[in-house]
């Protein structure tokens, strides 16, 4: 049955002249059919060279909505239309207005795990990976509200010494990863590396050898000469790591670390989406143009 689905989704795709993105939490065997799999920087950077004419976005909303904001001319499917981003709901565009309003000469930078309208709200957007370096360039500016993720947020600042004004958003995902965790696993794999995703709480990180991005994991690993990896995120990105090092193992820093947005499509879901050429993500034209500003203010400043 999965080879049925699999083959006609291809078939679909070079009909529909698709591309398949898909974020590294997703399902394997949704990682498995994509065309290019990455963390969110990744995504950002591989939206702006798609040739393709549909874009098929296996991640959550905002990622699909980037994908969107940055190739406004192309058709952008999200499989599931439900597969939100607590994180991203955790702040609106009148929050932020307001915020600016109370910091007025403050330059407002945004994680990309927000919405469009947040994003249109924003001076410079910043994936988990170039967040510090967004803000080292950032020199001239007298405040720096950082939104939505406090524990990003408080990464950048122990990394650039800078102070920011941080919203208290936060991905219940990676709160479920405790430094209890990381002790236990320790004892048990003691000649394991400790990675851990700066959205992890500040105990967590203090307790980790490598605070990266997925994407940054991903590379961390490859270069290592280490043969165990302890890993501190959502546990999707474990098939791309066992994929990528088959010669290594990893081990998740708990199974608990599951979002239930990314787990949301399915091999179905993609066919359907393709067969239907639907669900569709939109983004007013307004909103679009202040938004794609900030994304490529980022892509700007950080090669």
């Amino acid at each position: 049955m999965v080879e049925n689905i699999e083959t006609r989704i291809r078939k679909l795709k070079a009909a529909r002249r698709a591309v398949i993105l898909a974020h590294n939490y997703q399902l394997a065997e949704v990682q498995a059919i994509a065309d290019f799999t990455g963390d969110s920087l990744e995504l950002a950077r591989q939206a702006t060279k798609v040739e393709a004419e549909v874009i098929v976005f296996c991640g959550v909303s905002f990622m699909a909505e980037t994908a969107k904001i940055l190739n406004p001319d192309k058709t952008v499917l999200l499989p599931d239309p439900h597969a939100g981003c607590p994180m991203a709901d955790m702040i609106t565009a009148e929050q932020l207005r307001a915020l600016k309003q109370q910091h007025p000469r403050a330059k407002v930078v945004c994680y990309v795990n927000s919405t469009a309208e947040v994003k249109a709200e924003t001076d410079v957007c910043c994936t988990s990976s170039n967040a510090a370096a967004i803000v080292r360039a950032l020199k001239d500016a007298e405040e720096i509200i950082f939104v939505p993720d406090q524990y990003l947020g408080q990464h950048v600042i122990d990394q650039t010494g800078r102070e920011m004004i941080l919203w208290n958003g936060y991905c219940p995902t990676h709160m479920r990863i405790s430094e209890r965790d990381i002790a236990r696993l320790r004892q048990e794999h003691p000649e394991a590396i400790v990675m851990v995703h700066p959205e992890c709480s500040g105990p967590v990180k203090a307790a980790a050898d490598q605070v990266l991005s997925t994407g940054g994991m991903c590379r961390f690993a490859h270069a290592s000469p280490a043969r165990e990896f302890i890993v501190g995120t959502e546990v999707g990105i474990l098939y791309r790591l066992g994929k990528e090092n088959p010669d290594k193992r990893f081990y998740p820093a708990t199974d608990r670390a599951v979002c239930p947005n990314m787990k949301s499509i399915t091999m179905e879901k993609v066919l359907w989406s393709l067969e239907r050429m639907e669900p569709t993500v939109t983004v007013p034209e307004d909103v679009r143009r202040r938004a794609q500003a900030s994304l490529e203010r980022m892509l700007n400043l950080v090669e």
